[in-house]
């Protein structure tokens, strides 16, 4: 561990059930279960459920975000984080696929990783590139947060004036900027 606590967004999803129930129940116990693995909670928006893509694909997904601080480096926390999805029998067998638990790294306090070129690449990815390609190494923020509403909606409950530190742009601007249907299909529950 570093000794240097640092405040992380992290976006939790899910569509199929765990050994705990219904993804509402896993993410919810998925949320308790980070605490055990270092991480301080100090923020927990409302659970949201967002459309199956594409439509009829499977169940529609719960989503949610958290703020946690974590003593450790970026790639521990992925660690840990990859280590609770484990627990809630997350099978990594297919990418944008449908699964138990999920949990990305948003942003790690307001680094860049791997660097800003490494970034900007994975950033700048074409679309068809994005759903073949994988990142052998963290990629943060995350490249696509912003691209995303079942990320935004819930981050914005929690953090919306958290800036972006490459693009510059707050969750509410980055939000805001997203077509309104796109935003309105992620819903509370």
């Amino acid at each position: 561990m570093t000794g240097i606590r640092s405040i992380s967004h992290i976006a939790l999803g899910g569509n199929l059930p765990s050994d705990v129930g219904s993804p509402r129940f896993t993410l919810s116990a998925a949320i308790s279960r980070l605490s055990d693995h270092g991480m301080v909670i100090r923020a927990i928006s409302r659970f949201f459920s967002t459309p199956c893509f594409p439509p009829g694909a499977g169940p529609d997904y719960v989503n949610a975000a958290v703020t946690v601080e974590y003593d450790g480096s970026a790639q521990q926390l992925l660690q840990e984080l990859h280590d609770v999805e484990a627990s809630f029998q997350r099978v990594r067998d297919q990418r944008w696929g449908m699964r138990t638990l999920d949990l990305d790294v948003l942003s790690f306090g307001d680094r860049v990783c791997p660097d800003l070129a490494g970034y900007e690449a994975w950033l700048n990815l074409p679309p068809e590139e994005q759903v073949k390609a994988t990142p052998d190494q963290l990629i943060l923020p995350h490249p696509r947060l912003q691209d995303r509403a079942f990320v935004l909606v819930p981050l914005n409950d929690i953090a919306p004036n958290w800036r972006h530190p490459v693009l510059g742009k707050t969750v509410r601007d980055m939000l805001e900027a997203l077509p309104e249907a796109e935003s309105r299909e992620v819903v509370p529950i």
